[in-house]
């Protein structure tokens, strides 16, 4: 039944381990091709996807090769152990880190529209991007100095920090400012959007650009809730179970069952395979540029994305399409908004 288990968990390790470098290649390759999407927050976005990569490439794959190569064991010792806990440690932090702060730069171009640019400038981004990781190395160099230790744990297949109570004080510590607040912060402003979305809806929005103005339907602010709610739902789910498996082994100085442990460890992991998946397929820009890349290297891809664009844009309802009236005097060209007052507003 053990080896069993233990295949089962290299299946969906390496499952992760595929997702994660395919979907942070993708990510990186968007980046690459789209200068468009070059903004302040392009170190960020570059940061976590980075880290999700590196650990796609090198924490699960040795995880899968130590739940295969059983009953060899690690001396939590060893060089090598040490290094692999720093680095998994390190990375997860800044992967979190880097996704909480564009989050906040994504709430920011939100909610405070007018004065975005001020708020965010080039200087303040690699100021953040630099602190991030400063935090980072300090928090993962912390059991190399003492101030707790890196160990083998037999129920992940990992070299990770060690969750004893010896230990309560650097995991405690780690949890909360490196865990817990970011995720905190995520969902806390995933929220609020969510909240205004909503009012914002039962309002209803007349956008408005040089040409004529077009009514907002409310479905657009709704669908825009239902992607940050998931999205927020998926990193509830994924970090919560390790969060409290690792809580209740510090504080209870007891192991908790190798099943329990490894499920809690793949969830975790499984986190650095969504994030590039969520980030290009829930953002309208990402999606966009995405569909840009395929039609440039897919041309049969790029035909059908091409005649479905078109399909759905015969087929738009009503209130979606722009009212404009044209007369034409003295070779002059105007453009009558509708009578519908012409407001900008923006969730």
């Amino acid at each position: 039944m053990a080896d069993v288990l233990s295949t089962l968990y290299a299946a969906l390790m390496l499952l992760t381990s595929v997702a994660s470098t395919c979907g942070n290649l993708l990510l990186l390759l968007v980046l690459l091709l789209n200068k468009e999407l070059r903004s302040d927050t392009l170190g960020l976005t570059l940061s976590f996807s980075l880290s999700d990569l590196a650990l796609g490439l090198s924490a699960i794959p040795f995880s899968v090769y130590n739940s295969l190569s059983q009953p060899v064991r690690h001396s939590s010792e060893a060089d090598v152990c040490q290094g692999g806990g720093f680095i998994f440690l390190l990375l997860q932090t800044a992967s979190l880190h880097s996704l909480a702060w564009a989050t906040i730069y994504r709430f920011t171009e939100i909610c405070f529209a007018l004065s975005f640019h001020s708020i965010w400038t080039a200087g303040r981004s690699r100021a953040v991007l630099i602190a991030v990781w400063l935090f980072c190395l300090a928090n993962a160099t912390m059991p190399l100095m003492g101030f707790g230790s890196y160990a083998y744990s037999e129920s992940r297949f990992l070299c990770c920090p060690s969750f004893t109570p010896e230990n309560r004080y650097f995991v405690l510590l780690w949890m909360g400012a490196g865990i817990v607040a970011p995720i905190l912060t995520m969902c806390s402003l995933y929220g609020y959007i969510v909240y205004v979305a909503r009012k914002q809806a039962r309002r209803g929005t007349f956008m408005c650009n040089e040409l004529h103005c077009f009514y907002v339907p409310a479905n657009n602010y709704l669908r825009s809730s239902i992607v940050m709610v998931t999205t927020s739902v998926c990193l509830l789910v994924c970090w919560l179970p390790y969060i409290s498996v690792c809580l209740y082994e510090t504080l209870s100085g007891q192991q908790s069952p190798s099943v329990t442990a490894a499920l809690s460890s793949w969830l975790v992991l499984t986190s650095a395979a969504l994030n590039p998946w969520i980030t290009c397929m829930t953002q309208t820009r990402y999606r966009a540029a995405v569909c840009r890349s395929f039609r440039r290297f897919v041309p049969c891809a790029g035909m059908f994305l091409e005649s479905h664009s078109q399909s759905s844009a015969l087929h738009l309802p009503a209130t979606n399409r722009p009212s404009t009236t044209t007369t034409t005097t003295t070779s002059t060209t105007t453009t009558q908004p509708p009578s519908s007052p012409k407001t900008l507003t923006r969730p």
